[in-house]
């Protein structure tokens, strides 16, 4: 079934941000500008609503999603990269779950030890919420994926492992309107020639898992990656699974990626820190004579791609 609210328009695809922070929400002050809500992005292509991730932002793309299309059928799929809590953890406050006339079908890989099913079951049964999943079967599907590519309706899916702790992955998602790349949670291969005394097997496997990742987003469009850290604040995070700026860009000049989106912001770094990264990674394009053109992920902050809109195909909006 496609999503009609509206008609959607042909090869258009629309992406946007509702939440982009790491490891836990970070509201206050220091972090309007960019947001601290965690992981969440929505992704229109199609008739096809495409969720990826289930962070804190989630809850305010549920009420978007409600106001729009009100009492009408909707359908849903939501994509998980992993299970860890900033990850997963707007799920229980997504209104759609409520409504029975919404379809939703989360799919993700197993990253726990019970299923997936029974994690994200569990995190709203008593003494850690209130409001089960019980009565939520006929509308709700969880599904474990077994492989590594497949179709959302006209979306062709594929997943690639990224390097984070425990079963983690990225989507590419190839649409009408162009392709994005997901990976919320990764750190670089090549970051592990900045361990001290790098050498050996563990870097020549380094390197081959890198040259995967470059194949597998070759010439992307948009690429949403984690950069939870600078130069220095990396070495004193060597292994947590988290990125490493510099790498970042170096990874995404490699693979040819047309937009890079700084993402997984750190809770730490407040609005003046993200735009000092922001404006180190435009200076590293620059300096390589790179035609990459970086943006840091904002809370609310729209894409446009395909459409013959300007800039080869693609337009943002604040």
């Amino acid at each position: 079934m496609k999503n009609s609210s509206s008609t959607p328009d042909a090869g258009v695809t629309r992406l946007k941000f509702w939440g982009v922070r790491g490891s836990i929400p970070a509201p206050g002050a220091g972090t309007v500008r960019y947001g601290g809500n965690t992981s969440c992005m929505e992704v229109r292509s199609g008739g096809q609503i495409v969720i990826l991730d289930a962070g804190t932002g989630l809850r305010l793309l549920g009420r978007e999603l409600l106001a729009e299309f009100a009492h009408q059928p909707l359908e849903l799929t939501l994509l998980l990269t992993h299970t860890h809590w900033d990850h997963i953890q707007g799920l229980p406050f997504f209104l759609p779950l409520l409504r029975p006339q919404v379809q939703i079908r989360i799919l993700g890989y197993e990253g726990a030890r019970h299923g997936l099913d029974t994690l994200l079951r569990a995190q709203m049964e008593s003494p850690f919420f209130p409001v089960g999943m019980r009565e939520l079967d006929t509308h709700v599907r969880i599904e474990e994926l077994r492989d590594f590519s497949f179709q959302v309706g006209a979306i062709q899916v594929t997943a690639a492992p990224a390097n984070h702790p425990g079963v983690c992955v990225g989507y590419r998602l190839a649409t009408a309107g162009g392709s994005i790349a997901f990976f919320p949670d990764n750190e670089p291969h090549l970051s592990r020639e900045r361990w001290p005394q790098a050498g050996g097997h563990a870097l020549e496997h380094a390197r081959a898992e890198h040259q995967k990742l470059v194949s597998f987003l070759g010439g992307t469009d948009v690429l949403v990656m984690d950069t939870q850290y600078d130069r220095e604040e990396y070495l004193e995070h060597r292994g947590w699974g988290h990125g490493c700026l510099d790498d970042v860009v170096a990874l995404a000049l490699e693979a040819r990626i047309q937009r890079l989106y700084l993402f997984h912001h750190d809770p730490d770094h407040d609005d003046d820190k993200i735009d000092e990264m922001l404006a180190h990674a435009q200076k590293l394009v620059n300096e390589r004579g790179g035609s990459l053109r970086v943006e840091a992920a904002r809370e609310g902050a729209e894409l446009e791609l395909g459409g013959g809109s300007r800039e080869g195909g693609s337009r943002s909006e604040a």
